[in-house]
């Protein structure tokens, strides 16, 4: 007796097709599972016999082989426990063969035959679209994640029992539907800080605003007390909102790893992931023993990335930080298996000046030698500030400022002007795989960021005196563009690359 069904598996962010083979015989009774199972499959052979006995069916008395083709993929999870059982069910003819057509079918059983949520299921949703399937059969609590992708009818079942009555036309479940627009308006965060807090710190809320209306990487070097995290906090109050496409791709990533919220189908907010510095550089980038999952720097897709205190990071792990900041994706290799996964973040980082976090203090001695100041500033390399696209000093505060009952420029005046700069960007990269300036090739910086003589003339300088790197000419270029847009200035102005190159002093200043 044979029957056969389809299920799938994630593989990094994006799902593949999964055959389901089941064979029964005559034979001395056996239940295996080929087709490069993990542990978690096998383990299903325990949970779908007792799911099929107290859901009132009767196991099989004989040898059961169940395999997963392709078989030379290894499949993963246990959300090939509901279609194996049914695949069991169908070789009885119990259910029907012919009803499992164009179906696709995932959940983990418990041990009485209910369904409990699985992973991943937004990209196995758009797999099943894309390979013309007309249904998905998976968990109620998925239903909603699932039902995101239109074109494809989401099933949602609770138990075992259910699942085999709907496939045999004994009952009738309508399929989910969820409006979208709905969702994406929802905000499932608390509500955001706003930057009118924070007193005093005019020039650092004002290279914030540069840094999100361009998505650029931003370093805060200041005493400790003087603001750096507070500031850092409310730097999501003024990004712009996440576009649909945006919202599906981090929403695809939040839910391979399982991090959706339970009140929520889709991520309608730009993640603002902030790991202690205690963190590995398996856990920042991705990675694991078994099965990779995405890390900080994926789960930060879209959002911001914080950083606190970034030289009591590991240099391994601040160094693993290099080639996603470059190439806005992540490839994890290992043994059996390579991974992609994007990382298109905003790296806003912060650290004191030295290990007291009084030099360049006016008011405080600092107590550090200059060996302690080296080798504390010396687990930041320079290629990876390099990569940091503006450096801000953050000074302690003045009285005048904490005692002044006067508030700041609120968050939502600031993003609306982001938004605007951000449209400008979006219309000049409407042709380009782009999204912002933080993201422009060396062909269209060339294109894009052209400078006068005046300009040019005051940029060599800069460099020679500086003595960047042609890293740092780039993002002095990025910088200068995001500026020029603030301004709503079609051209790059000798002001706005004056203003750029004040934002890659710092490195200099602290490192000579």
């Amino acid at each position: 007796m044979y029957s056969n069904l389809y299920s799938a598996a994630v593989y990094g962010i994006n799902a593949f097709v999964v055959e389901i083979e089941t064979h029964l015989d005559n034979a001395l009774p056996s239940f295996s599972i080929v087709g490069l199972p993990d542990s978690a499959v096998k383990e299903s052979r325990e949970r779908c016999s007792a799911a099929i006995k107290n859901s009132g069916f009767v196991f099989p008395n004989k040898k059961i082989t169940v395999n997963l083709a392709p078989a030379d993929i290894r499949k993963e999870g246990s959300a090939f426990d509901l279609p194996v059982a049914l695949g069991i069910l169908s070789s009885l003819r119990i259910i029907e063969h012919e009803n499992l057509a164009k179906t696709l079918i995932l959940g983990e059983l418990a041990l009485d035959g209910t369904l409990r949520p699985i992973h991943g299921a937004l990209p196995i949703a758009i797999e099943a679209k894309d390979k013309s399937f007309e249904r998905i059969i998976l968990p109620v609590e998925n239903a909603d994640e699932a039902a995101l992708i239109e074109e494809i009818e989401v099933i949602p079942v609770a138990n075992l029992k259910e699942a085999v009555d709907f496939l045999n036309g004994d009952i009738n479940i309508d399929a989910r539907k969820v409006d979208i627009d709905l969702l994406f308006n929802q905000d499932f965060n608390t509500k955001l800080f706003d930057l009118a807090d924070v007193k005093g710190q005019e020039n650092v809320k004002r290279a914030l605003e540069v840094s999100a209306a361009g998505g650029h990487n931003i370093l805060l070097i200041g005493p400790p007390g003087s603001g750096k995290t507070m500031i850092a906090k409310r730097i999501p109050s003024i990004l712009p909102p996440l576009t649909i496409n945006e919202s599906l791709e981090t929403t695809k990533i939040h839910s391979v790893a399982g991090m959706l919220p339970k009140d929520a189908a889709l991520v309608s907010v730009r993640p603002f992931r902030s790991p202690h510095h205690t963190i590995s550089d398996a856990a920042l980038v991705g990675g694991g023993m078994g099965k990779i999952r995405p890390g900080e720097i994926s789960l930060a897709h879209h959002g911001v990335l914080f950083m606190d205190e970034l030289p009591e990071f590991a240099r391994n792990v601040l160094e693993v930080l290099r080639q996603p900041l470059e190439d806005k994706k992540i490839s994890i290799s290992r043994t059996k298996m390579a991974v992609d996964y994007p990382a298109n973040f905003m790296l806003v980082c912060s650290m004191n000046p030295c290990p007291c976090g009084s030099y360049g203090d006016p008011t405080k001695e600092c107590t550090c030698t200059p060996q302690k100041i080296q080798n504390y500033l010396g687990k930041i390399s320079g290629p990876l500030l390099d990569r940091i696209d503006i450096h801000v000093e953050v000074p302690a505060v003045k009285y005048q400022d904490l005692s002044s009952n006067r508030l700041g420029e609120p968050s939502d005046n600031i993003r609306k002007r982001v938004i605007n700069a951000r449209k400008i960007q979006s219309e000049r990269f409407s042709d380009s795989n782009s999204f912002k300036n933080a993201d422009m090739s060396s062909k269209e910086i060339r294109s894009y960021c052209k400078l006068d003589t005046a300009g040019q003339d005051l940029l060599k300088l800069a460099m020679n005196k500086l003595g960047l790197s042609a890293r740092a000419y780039d993002r002095i270029l990025k910088v200068s563009r995001t500026i020029a847009d603030l301004a709503q200035s079609e051209n790059i102005r000798t002001e706005h690359i004056s203003e750029a190159i004040q934002y890659r002093s710092l490195d200099r200043e602290y490192w000579k």
